[in-house]
């Protein structure tokens, strides 16, 4: 019997809240047993292992990112929708860690192909079209700008910005008026 309540909506959300609370990689189909008041095997109904209770919270992480983003960039162009973007996935990895952390997560090239990571990927393409770039310079920009952002939001998650008077703020400003200025003007090699 289905318990009431209960549904893999239901149970991704409270997984994507609890992977917030412990950390992603903490997170166990027994945890989350324990966060909504029922027993394992009630569990089960609704997922199939582990492994499906994170890809789902995966999968809800990068449609809620690829949401914010996408309002984040609504009636932006240039240098200001970079921002938008940047901001936007920034502020999201502050405010919801551990989803952040699942939004990482490798997914079988099917699921990831139906994921919002492809909604993502466009996103980044658009705004890279208020720059001269051409293939193969406009995937390498993809490339460089998810490095570059994932890459700052990991060492500031993990307290290495904390040992200097510089505000992180800045520095992620400065970041984001450089990456413009290099779009505008690729170097050639």
């Amino acid at each position: 019997m289905v318990r009431a309540g209960l549904t893999p909506e239901r149970l991704t959300r409270e997984g994507a809240e609890l992977a917030d609370e412990i950390g992603f990689d903490q997170v166990t189909v027994s945890g989350l047993a324990r966060r909504v008041g029922v027993k394992v095997a009630s569990l089960y109904s609704h997922l199939n292992d582990a492994r499906d209770l994170k890809t789902r919270i995966a999968l809800f992480a990068l449609e809620e990112l690829a949401d914010r983003v996408a309002a984040a960039l609504a009636g932006r162009a240039g240098k200001d929708a970079l921002a938008a973007f940047a901001d936007a996935y920034r502020d999201y990895a502050r405010e919801h860690p551990g989803r952040y952390a699942a939004a990482r997560l490798r997914l079988d090239p099917e699921t990831a192909a139906a994921s919002a990571g492809v909604r993502h990927a466009q996103m980044t393409r658009a705004i890279l079209r208020g720059y001269d770039l051409t293939e193969p310079e406009q995937t390498h920009a993809v490339r460089m700008l998810g490095s570059v952002f994932h890459g700052y939001v990991s060492l500031e998650q993990a307290g290495g910005f904390g040992h200097t008077p510089v505000d992180p703020r800045e520095s992620w400003a400065w970041i984001v008026d450089r990456l413009d200025a290099l779009l505008r003007n690729p170097a050639t090699p």
